[in-house]
């Protein structure tokens, strides 16, 4: 990606040109970025109580008999959104998807292991571990390397 900045007192007011080939989730992460609509913080369940997650805490997020839940190394706690509506929300944040039932935040990574069968065992940094199915190792692998692009 190329970023040029212009300053100059004649502008009135900021603009933003993007050039691209074509439409693409980075762009669109960026357009996420540009107009503020990235979320600061998620709402949850733990027990009884409502608690205020911020995503760059969160470790990975599931779903388990239809419900959704968040992991942040010390708790569990149950989001009322579907985990496609976390997605959306957290791909700006450096959350890739794992599998069909789990989403994971790539800063929290440890360490990985290739297992016979294809798929990734993915450590955090709390010692948990979830895997990562076949299907999505290499999109995994590719923001692992680009640093969570």
């Amino acid at each position: 990606m190329n970023v040029k900045i212009d300053i100059h007192e004649d502008y009135e007011q900021t603009s933003v040109t993007i050039h691209a080939k074509q439409w693409s989730a980075e762009i669109d992460q960026l357009v996420q970025m540009i107009n503020g609509s990235q979320p600061k913080r998620l709402i949850g369940m733990d027990g009884e109580q409502s608690v205020l997650m911020l995503p760059a805490d969160i470790e990975y997020v599931c779903s388990e008999n239809g419900r959704v839940f968040a992991f942040d190394g010390e708790r569990k706690v149950e989001l009322k959104m579907k985990l496609y509506e976390v997605e959306d929300l957290l791909m700006s944040h450096q959350f890739g998807r794992f599998s069909k039932s789990v989403i994971g935040n790539i800063n929290h990574i440890k360490r990985f292991e290739l297992s016979f069968n294809g798929n990734l065992c993915v450590y955090f940094t709390s010692g948990q571990k979830e895997y990562v199915s076949r299907r999505y190792v290499r999109s995994l692998k590719e923001k692992l390397i680009g640093g969570g692009n």
